[in-house]
């Protein structure tokens, strides 16, 4: 439990600390711009000109010049982004496949209950611990394709740098983009309350146990925002701003987001699209502030007051 609380801390700690090495630590609240700063040096490959050399199977570190903003000069590229894909989709193949046999063997689980689109009380907690163990070795992955490149701390260079709103401190940055999450959490579910899906959505399948839900809450609230912000809004936005622009890069990487979690939702397809728009306020965030801290505390305060949201629905359901 201790080395999972500093893990966590980590990329918080990154946040509050200014790292003099990156100029986009100091640079608070500012519009995207593909405009870069004049101080802005050129960037052989990555933070660092004197990179280890990289591990078997990871391509080298890209270059850039001047023209590329400063928060994007991230030491990976598309062909990293491919590799990451491969390695996510077996990855998930296999721990599903190693959690099914563990179900079945030691604790009695009908392997019936694993086949077919019905979700079960074992498949759905299969599952969420499938998700949980996938953002681990996800995390594990880009930290060991970051450090076959570059010296540099894991989360300041993956886009965990100083979160300062204007003038105000780290706590009230942070409170700021809490509310912020909050409110869009808000608007959200005032919007879904006008669109009725077909059927029942897979995700209230999945959230029919307590120990599901119990699941759930842990992920959605501890886990989530801060794997898939550090994946989406760390990772894959730096890579596709440079190709594309940041105007279409953050629209692209909201899409991909809320692609993500179409499985969840499928069939409630204004919800989907609710969730892309969600993805593309997150990386709006991202790329207005440069760090990953500000879109993650907004993405806390979302699916926060979601939770809260949904439990008390379901509570009072249980009442009634």
């Amino acid at each position: 439990m201790k080395s999972a609380a500093r893990v966590l801390k980590a990329p918080l700690r990154a946040a509050m600390i200014h790292d003099d090495s990156n100029p986009s630590a100091a640079a608070p609240a500012r519009e995207p711009s593909n405009q870069t700063s004049e101080e802005a040096p050129p960037r052989v490959a990555g933070p660092a000109a004197s990179a280890p050399e990289n591990l078997p199977g990871f391509p080298p570190a890209p270059q850039f010049d001047s023209s590329v903003p400063i928060d994007l000069r991230a030491p990976w590229g598309w062909l990293d982004v491919g590799l990451f894909v491969v390695f996510g989709v077996i990855s998930s193949l296999v721990i599903t496949w190693v959690l099914v046999l563990a179900a079945i063997a030691i604790f009695g689980a009908n392997s019936n209950d694993f086949a077919g689109p019905s979700i079960s009380t074992a498949k759905s907690v299969v599952l969420l611990i499938n998700q949980a163990l996938w953002d681990g070795c996800a995390i594990l992955y880009l930290f060991v394709m970051l450090r076959a490149r570059t010296p540099a701390p894991f989360w300041p260079e993956i886009g965990w740098r100083k979160l300062r709103l204007g003038v105000q401190t780290f706590r009230a940055s942070a409170m700021q983009c809490l509310s912020g999450g909050a409110m869009l959490a808000l608007v959200v579910s005032f919007a879904s309350g006008f669109l009725n899906p077909q059927s029942r959505l897979p995700i209230e399948q999945i959230l029919q146990a307590r120990i599901s839900v119990a699941l759930f809450a842990v992920l959605g609230v501890l886990v989530a925002p801060l794997v898939e912000e550090t994946i989406f809004r760390g990772f894959l936005y730096p890579v596709i701003a440079r190709r594309l622009g940041i105007a279409a890069g953050v629209i692209v990487t909201g899409i991909l987001f809320g692609s993500m979690h179409a499985a969840q939702l499928w069939g409630g397809w204004g919800q989907i699209a609710l969730l892309i728009l969600v993805g593309i306020v997150l990386t709006w965030v991202r790329a207005r502030t440069g760090t990953v801290a500000a879109s993650y505390f907004v993405h806390l305060g979302y699916n926060g007051l979601q939770l809260l949201g949904y439990l008390v629905y379901t509570m009072g359901g249980a009442r009634h």
